[in-house]
């Protein structure tokens, strides 16, 4: 009997066979044009020349072993970049290429394809002319998106292929601003009407704080400012009453910047949200409160830390963001490199002995630590870590949160780790003489142990630990190697504008460099071949839409990695100052931080105005 038959004589039980078979049809078809498609690239890369013959066949003989596309591996393994990848997939199916990292497409365009459907299978309306709507894509041959969208819009589809950063930028467009988003309410006045303002020295019910925390207007605010700090890359967001606003502010690549500014009307409203969230007390105002709470995304799964604190005009608020899904972390991709990369390897591959992190908040302490912690968590060993707060979660570790209150501090915590038979130990701090003692204690009895502290470089780490009441003789023998850091912003590859360094500003600057120390260090190095500094190009900071003007995106650690040898323990059990051991960790090759900062420089990677700003405070 045909599909049609069935269909007529079973009623849904037909519809529901008719919608099996086209569905199997429509697989079935897809799979073979992907098959034929695939084929074809291959055969126009080996015609062509455009890579390696046996890397081009082995990519495709593993995309047929793991049913993967053939153009997906050759992306994965760098054979051909993702681009042209794109462009000549595009000559073989006879469809246009579209680049549309830079592209500002209108907002009615853009919205013509909801975004939940334009994220689910990776399409971007980019233009309309008429009746004609015009589409990027990652796959054209995905008939059955193309048909659906023509149904919902009516209108005629004209496919092209683009890149996933294409894609992924084009995105993030359907993110209006925060003023946008709120525009309507805030102008409207449906937030100042829809919430009572409570006056100076009144105070609200739990139970209608309770309810006000699940006003949709106030629902919609706070999602709103959590999902933009996350698309920002936002490490922090402040939420801090005024006698009449309320300021929203986020800190991106370690600088903050208003991103909203909000009535009075939506504060009370604001705080209990967030305390609901976080699980603290919505009736207490005077005490500070601390919480955490997580959301999770397609393509994240965050934690919030928050930190709620009574000021003169309210409550104010500060969270801090964590992703949990912040693995791969390498020492190559935060900044190590050379001999300091080297060091570092060295001693975190020795068993026992204690490795340190210094440097101030909001360095970057942990995440080296964490990178370190990447290296080293290996099936056959029994990591454990105690920490304030534990930032990110590790799997096969066992992390442990500080809880003075209860008495488990690091001190005690430490202690109780040492009866878990670890082999590793990481602890988020060294706050005080006792948690050092046991920490060496740790050190000597075979074990490894990881911890940041408190000083502005690695050769003061060293007189800070006697100042805490550990014998000099100690220090000499269990530390390995301090490392001293600090967190500089990248250069925006768009928009990062190239110049060269003047006679003065090269004196300027060998006032405070070693200027041909760093000439042989990259030569030697291979970073660059440079023969005079006023010959080379260097980069600074211009501005465009994707680093929203900032000239920057992204940050990087510059360090100084004090590594523990003969003549340095002579010197500490001397007792020798923080100059001298500097000197002397120098004099065996190490590099400032002000050094591997203008080495960064020389890479084009940051500015040295970045550098000079982290490094001379």
């Amino acid at each position: 009997m045909s599909a049609r038959g069935i269909c007529a004589n079973g009623g849904n039980q037909g519809r529901e066979f008719l919608q099996l078979f086209l569905k199997d049809y429509f697989l079935v078809f897809y799979l073979f044009m992907q098959s034929e498609l695939q084929e074809k690239i291959k055969r126009f890369i080996l015609d062509e020349g455009v890579a390696d013959r046996k890397l081009t066949e082995d990519a495709f003989a593993e995309a047929q072993k793991t049913i993967k596309k053939f153009s997906d591996v050759l992306i994965e393994k760098k054979i051909i970049p993702e681009e042209k990848v794109m462009k000549i997939s595009a000559y073989v199916l006879g469809v246009p290429f579209i680049d549309l990292i830079d592209e500002e497409i209108a907002k009615d365009v853009l919205m013509v394809i909801p975004e939940p459907i334009a994220k689910e299978h990776s399409i971007i309306a980019f233009k309309k002319r008429g009746s004609e709507l015009f589409v990027a894509m990652l796959d054209p041959e995905d008939l059955q998106t193309i048909e659906f969208i023509k149904k919902k819009t009516g209108l005629k589809i004209s496919a092209s292929l683009t890149t996933r950063e294409s894609i992924k930028n084009s995105l993030k467009q359907y993110q209006k601003s925060l003023e946008a988003e709120f525009e309507d309410l805030i102008n409207k006045g449906s937030l100042k009407g829809g919430l009572k303002i409570i006056e100076e020295g009144e105070e609200e019910q739990s139970g209608d704080l309770e309810k006000k925390a699940y006003d949709m207007p106030v629902v919609k605010i706070v999602d709103t400012l959590l999902s933009h700090a996350i698309s920002e890359g936002a490490s922090d967001i402040h939420i801090e009453p005024e006698e009449k606003d309320v300021l929203v502010r986020y800190r991106v690549d370690g600088v903050l910047k208003k991103a909203m500014i909000l009535p009075k009307a939506v504060h009370q409203g604001i705080i209990a949200r967030i305390k609901v969230l976080a699980n603290l007390k919505l009736d207490e105002h005077r005490l500070p409160q601390d919480g955490r709470f997580k959301i999770e995304g397609e393509d994240y799964k965050m934690a919030f830390r928050v930190s709620v604190l009574p000021i003169f005009d309210g409550e104010k608020i500060v969270m801090r963001l964590l992703n949990e899904n912040m693995h791969g972390l390498s020492l190559e991709k935060i900044g190590f490199w050379g001999k300091a990369y080297d060091n570092l390897k060295e001693e975190i591959a020795k068993p026992n002995g204690i490795i340190l992190v210094t440097g101030p908040t909001g360095s970057g302490k942990t995440t080296t630590l964490y990178s370190i912690l990447e290296i080293l968590n290996t099936p056959d060993v029994n990591i454990n870590t105690i920490e304030d707060p534990i930032e990110y979660r590790m799997p096969h570790v066992n992390q442990t949160q500080v809880h003075v209150k209860v008495g488990l501090t690091f001190a005690a915590g430490l202690r109780s780790l040492l009866r878990q038979d670890p082999d590793i130990i990481m602890l988020g701090e060294i706050r005080d003489e006792e948690t050092a003692e046991m920490a060496i204690h740790a050190a000597l009895t075979g074990h490894l142990v990881l911890s940041t502290l408190h000083t502005n470089s690695a050769a003061a780490t060293i007189p800070r630990l006697i100042d805490m009441k550990i014998e000099p003789f100690l220090i000499a023998t269990t530390i390995n190697v301090i490392i001293a850091q600090r967190l500089v912003r990248r250069l925006c590859p768009e928009c990062r504008k190239p110049y060269h360094l003047d006679k003065d500003a090269l004196n300027n600057l060998s006032k405070k460099i070693d200027l041909e120390k760093i000439l042989n260090i990259v030569n030697k190095e291979k970073i660059a071949n440079v023969k005079k500094w006023e010959n080379h190009v260097f980069y600074k900071p211009e501005g465009c839409d994707r680093c929203q003007k900032e000239g920057y995106k992204g940050r990087v650690g510059v360090y100084e990695v004090l590594k523990s040898n003969e003549a340095i323990r002579v010197m500490v059990n001397k007792g020798s100052n923080a100059d001298l051991i500097q000197k002397q960790a120098v004099g065996d090759g190490m590099l400032t931080m002000l050094e591997d900062g203008f080495v960064k420089f020389v890479q084009g990677i940051t500015s040295i105005e970045e550098v000079l700003r982290v490094t001379q405070e």
